[in-house]
């Protein structure tokens, strides 16, 4: 990094060499097989202001391949096309979802690059490297009314007030099932609980053969099912207060369910996956049920409209405490200082906030926004999905996602500690070692809350999260 208050470089090249294992996330999304459903009715025209000062020059965007390859065919001429209206020369460059950490971090240790980057979950570790972008959001709300709190919450630091990234946009995270499977357990419509998940799970994997998939590996997927589950039993990494409190007895009791889910409902590969792995495996038949987006499907019913068919949603599992999930995505815009052209990226990301329903719709639906009044249709597409689902109110359980959606860091922010522990995947490393049985459910929380706390005691010696009462 740059300066000393950064995150170290050395470190977080290390943990995200351990994310490229997550190689083509391209498969998460379209096949490119050309039996796609034709929609129902047109795309939304989408909307131009022009800027509110003269632009110019060049501005470089880099960004993940997205799930869902359409967007990416629409996106690119689209923003060019923005470009040529302002008097700006865009350029997008897309690379695989696991190499954006190392990539960003070395264009920030070089100070230079692009000025404009997409990350897919918070990442507040880079706030000092990186511009404030309140003014973006200060004025995205005065045209487009208040932004979600779950997408505040994922890219401001109430320690500082500084937006470290501008999220306009996110995916929910709900449970996919095949409902062959499900339906001779007698949970037809999937399960409903993490008990559910656990007595039928394992009764599919011991007459059919097939286990579940909620991976416990340094990927993505694995973060947001291991947060899910420890929020669930009502436990957390962090309080309100930015205090760590992740060794408690309510973790133990979600390490040691995970744990029996592991032993009776699933085998080692969940270990090794990288985030197209699950995605793969349900549409293959070889899944009963993930923790993921919709893309998977979507990407059964361009290559196997059957599977498609067979593919469906539940909300998030009920546990003792809670029901709740993070968002599979979180879309993380940064400027970073590096920037040469600033003022274009914060206009661009106003012009893309204007248009968050022609976002939402060539994505197929796999988008949401952060400011719902934007698209107003949403609620109407998930109850009669203009992309061929069957049946076409598939999508309608999604209506209601921002209810059961959270953000990561929950009960607090998503504040630079939480990124680091997000980043080093110290969460999914907790339930594996438990699973493999290489300690016990209580060494396996206590040793990850020794990793974890020292973590936040140096982001507090920076200033950087609030004192924790202190």
């Amino acid at each position: 990094m740059a300066n000393g208050s950064e995150f170290d470089r050395r470190r977080f090249l290390q943990v995200t060499g351990l994310a490229a294992l997550g190689g083509a996330l391209v498969a998460c999304g379209g096949g490119g097989g050309g039996g796609a459903p034709a929609p129902t009715q047109a795309a939304p025209p989408g909307t131009f202001t022009p800027p509110s000062t003269s632009l110019s020059g060049a501005l470089s965007l880099l960004m993940w391949s997205h799930f869902v390859p359409a967007h990416d065919a629409w996106f690119d001429p689209w923003v060019k096309d923005w470009g040529s209206k302002v008097g700006v020369a865009v350029t997008v460059d897309h690379i695989n979802y696991a190499e954006l950490p190392a990539r960003t971090q070395a264009e920030i240790q070089a100070k230079q690059g692009h000025d404009l980057i997409l990350h897919i979950a918070p990442v507040p570790q880079y706030e000092p490297s990186v511009l404030d972008l309140t003014d973006v959001v200060t004025e995205a709300e005065k045209r487009h009314g208040t932004q979600l709190d779950l997408c505040r919450r994922s890219s401001v630091n109430p320690t500082t007030r500084k937006f470290f990234a501008y999220a306009p946009a996110w995916v929910p995270d709900p449970g996919d099932y095949r409902q062959s499977l499900w339906a001779p357990v007698g949970l037809a419509n999937g399960p409903a609980s993490w008990d559910d998940l656990l007595r039928g799970g394992a009764e599919i994997k011991r007459t059919q053969g097939v286990q579940l998939g909620v991976g416990m590996s340094q990927e993505i997927d694995s973060n947001m099912a291991g947060r899910a589950l420890l929020w669930s039993y009502g436990a957390s990494i962090q309080n309100e207060a930015e205090e760590v409190v992740l060794n408690s007895p309510e973790t133990v009791e979600a390490v040691a369910f995970m744990s029996r889910l592991y032993q009776q409902a699933m085998t080692p590969e969940v270990f090794s996956w990288n985030a197209a792995s699950n995605n793969q495996g349900l549409a293959a038949g070889q899944l009963s049920y993930i923790l993921n987006s919709i893309s998977a499907w979507r990407t059964s019913q361009e290559t196997d409209p059957e599977t498609a068919h067979d593919i469906f949603f539940t909300a998030p599992l009920r546990g003792p405490a809670d029901a709740r999930a993070a968002s599979h995505v979180m879309y993380n815009w940064i400027v970073p200082n590096h920037a040469t052209n600033p003022a274009a990226a914060k206009e661009f990301l106003l012009h893309y906030t204007a248009n968050l329903d022609v976002v939402a719709w060539q994505s197929k639906l796999y988008d949401f926004p952060a400011y719902p009044d934007v698209v107003p249709d949403l609620k109407k597409w998930l109850d009669a999905d203009p992309f061929g689902a069957q049946p076409p109110g598939k999508l309608a359980l999604l209506g209601d996602a921002v209810s059961w959606s959270t953000n990561v860091g929950y009960p607090g922010t998503a504040n630079t500690a939480e990124g680091e522990v997000f980043a080093t995947f110290v969460i999914p490393n907790m339930f594996a070692r438990a699973a493999r049985g290489e300690v016990s459910a209580q060494q396996a929380v206590a040793d990850a809350e020794a990793q974890v706390t020292p973590i936040f005691d140096n982001w507090r010696a920076r200033g950087l999260i609030g004192t924790g009462g202190r």
